[in-house]
């Protein structure tokens, strides 16, 4: 019996670091509206130890010293909204975050269960639908659905009663995050293939030995809106001789500026992009998280 104890003890992982599809399935569940990024930002800071927050609200983990210095970047908004109004009987009316977003994003929203992150925290709610008793339907000829047309409901009768919940003007409101894993291995959630590549990233960044020199991670904010995260960290901590962009998505930065480098992408394929059950094999995620170790030591 001591033997085979022994023999347990001795076969028990010693690391405390999150398999990378754990952290994928972790992070699928998470809101980061473009210009409201801290939460995840907190979230980071706790599992790279060393990190840092920027001024410009970046996660942001410095490995070793000197020259030459590169760069591996994963951004972290995603489109949303915020409370524009909030009516005497307590419904609250949306804008749309400014920034770049996927088509027909607000046609997602329509009869969807949505968050909305007040003050005081997370306040479930749905956006609500019109009555097919009340309506005779739609017809080729109608508009789209558009975020102007939506009306919030959190369960409140009055507007004194939204206000009670913690709501307030300009709260975020995004759809509600509920990973879905289904067939062998894979995850749906809004934006999941962004958060997929992000989690590849830390995993990548808790395990690897830096190459000679600088390499800084950097998971940025506001990259659909103006890049700001991502030359933030370039202007403070650059220039750099090579820049990593780790995403789902390839067109962002495609005009990068010189202080980045040469430039290159690393993507995780993602299924169904840019709608409410993006999806992402969750293997895919350990293979991307091998590969940027691979690039954190100096390989290719």
């Amino acid at each position: 019996m001591l033997a085979l104890l022994l023999l347990l003890q001795a076969s028990a992982p010693t690391s405390t670091t999150p398999a990378p599809a754990a952290l994928a399935v972790r992070f699928a569940g998470m809101t980061a509206v473009t210009g409201h990024e801290q939460r995840v930002v907190d979230t980071l800071l706790t599992l790279l130890p060393g990190a840092t927050r920027d001024r410009a609200g970046n996660a942001v983990l410095r490995l070793g010293s000197g020259q030459p210095a590169r760069l591996a970047a994963c951004p972290l908004d995603e489109p949303g909204y915020v409370v524009g109004g909030i009516r005497d009987d307590g419904w609250l009316t949306l804008h749309r975050v400014p920034g770049r977003v996927p088509p027909m994003v607000d046609q997602q929203l329509e009869g969807q269960r949505v968050t909305v992150w007040a003050r005081r925290g997370a306040v479930p709610a749905v956006v609500a639908v019109r009555s097919t008793h009340l309506t005779r339907g739609r017809t080729a000829a109608e508009a789209p659905f558009t975020a102007d047309a939506a009306y919030v409901d959190l369960g409140a009768g009055t507007a004194a009663e939204a206000r009670a919940a913690g709501v307030a003007l300009l709260d975020v409101v995004a759809l509600a995050k509920r990973p879905h894993r289904y067939g062998d291995s894979l995850v749906a959630a809004p934006v999941a293939g962004r958060r997929a590549a992000c989690a590849a990233l830390v995993a990548a960044a808790r395990s690897a030995r830096p190459a000679p020199g600088t390499t800084i991670i950097a998971f940025v904010v506001e990259q659909d809106l103006s890049g700001r995260g991502i030359l933030t960290a370039m202007n403070q901590l650059g220039p750099f001789s090579e820049t990593l962009i780790v995403d789902a998505d390839t067109t962002a930065l495609r005009q990068p500026p010189a202080g980045l480098g040469a430039v290159r992408r690393e993507t995780i394929a993602a299924r169904f992009r840019g709608t409410p059950v993006e999806t992402v094999a969750l293997p895919d995620v350990g293979a991307l998280a091998e590969r940027l170790g691979r690039w954190i030591g100096g390989g290719q």
